[in-house]
């Protein structure tokens, strides 16, 4: 009985927790269509260019000093499939459909129908392969959109994302959700790893968008245990602690408003989804607002080859994937109040574009151009006038 009002009590705080104060976002130059356009033209012609023959991106060369953790035989295929499956839904979601960007377009679904059935966890101390999942499914949402009419080609994208549901299943933690790694001396029969909210809402939000685009078939008990696993791992201020684990050092760097500032778009997002009322406009409002102000801490990471090695433990793979999530969380608000952040969006991510039209964030082998140029892509889509 104590520990249901000590609950209780957390709970009420945490629901009627008042925001923080923040100053006034600062001026930014006006988005021009053409000047987005433009930047999306790049981005397409940088993946057109750097496709694989067999239709995927990416690979396992340009190592560094410091490398992730791959152990062989599966991470490099969970890496590559999470790159080109972003990769492709950037393209999809560019609009573009000159003749290049069909073919490659083709080349990709093929790659995808032959290796996302193969796509696995195989090593004890990693499931990469959630990634390759669950972005894989949102490419199969996309997928579905373009070849509408084609109802042949259509049934096999379905069967492929309920094979992509029943592989999650497979990987679902202990403790409810997914997580990537497990580095514990021991393993357990199911898997009982780090779930990590950001993972799992990423999952969640892949399987809600297969339910809303093509009916796909998502497990309802799964689902309310993932939730609760999200809600463990937020804090009163709506930041959200890096994992499982770490909610009971919920005040440590990592896990403070800076630190969560590109995890808690996409864990408010997964919630919002499921029906959490406690995720108001006003709150993603916030978030936005928050991410636009501070971009200047959270660009610090960028690019450094160590993770977490930055203030508030930030990894540069966090960037691309922030932005992404947060522009999901402005197409949940108002139009007239997503004017308000739709420059500063743009603009963060139209100033790092690189030379040869790609974006990254985080040197991952040879698949951090592919992922981020994804990324970038699909943002940069969601920010366009309607």
């Amino acid at each position: 009985m104590r520990f249901f009002l000590l609950f209780f009590a957390i709970t009420l705080t945490a629901s009627s927790q008042k925001l923080a104060t923040l100053g006034p976002l600062p001026e930014v130059a006006p988005l021009k269509d053409e000047e987005l356009e433009s930047a999306i033209t790049r981005g397409v012609d940088y993946l057109v260019g750097k496709q694989n023959k067999d239709g995927s991106w990416g690979s396992a060369t340009r190592t560094k000093g410091l490398n992730i953790y791959a152990p062989v035989p599966d991470s490099h295929l969970a890496f590559r499939t999470g790159a080109s499956t972003l990769a492709l839904s950037g393209l999809l979601d560019s609009r573009d459909r000159r003749p290049e960007v069909i073919a490659a377009i083709d080349k990709a679904e093929a790659w995808l129908f032959e290796k996302l059935p193969k796509l696995r966890h195989l090593d004890p101390t990693t499931t990469y392969n959630v990634w390759g999942h669950a972005y894989g499914i949102r490419a199969i949402a996309d997928l579905i959109e373009y070849r509408k009419g084609d109802e042949a080609k259509i049934s096999r994208l379905k069967q492929l994302a309920d094979l992509q549901i029943q592989m999650l299943l497979k990987t679902e933690d202990i403790n409810a959700g997914w997580g990537y790694l497990d580095l514990d001396d021991f393993h357990t029969a199911h898997f009982s790893g780090i779930p990590t909210a950001f993972t799992t809402a990423t999952v969640l939000l892949a399987m809600k968008e297969g339910e809303e685009q093509f009916d796909l078939k998502i497990p309802q008990k799964e689902i309310k245990r993932a939730l609760a696993s999200i809600e463990k791992q937020r804090t009163p201020d709506w930041s959200f602690v890096y994992s499982f684990s770490h909610k009971l050092r919920p005040r440590i760097d990592i896990n403070r408003p800076a630190g969560s500032l590109g995890r808690s778009q996409v864990c408010m997002a997964a919630m919002r989804k499921f029906g959490d009322k406690r995720v108001t406009d006003e709150l993603l409002a916030h978030w936005l607002h928050r991410l636009c102000l501070r971009e200047g801490w959270f660009d610090i990471g960028r690019k450094r080859p160590v993770p977490h090695e930055t203030h508030f433990s930030i990894s540069g793979y966090f960037y691309y994937y922030g932005f992404y999530y947060a522009t999901e969380c402005l197409l949940m608000l108002p139009a007239e109040k997503q004017k308000e952040f739709i420059p500063h969006l743009a603009r963060h991510i139209l100033e790092k574009q690189e030379k040869d039209g790609s974006w990254w964030d985080y040197p991952l082998y040879d698949y951090h151009q592919p992922y981020g140029t994804g990324y970038a892509l699909t943002t940069l889509s969601r920010l366009r006038k309607k």
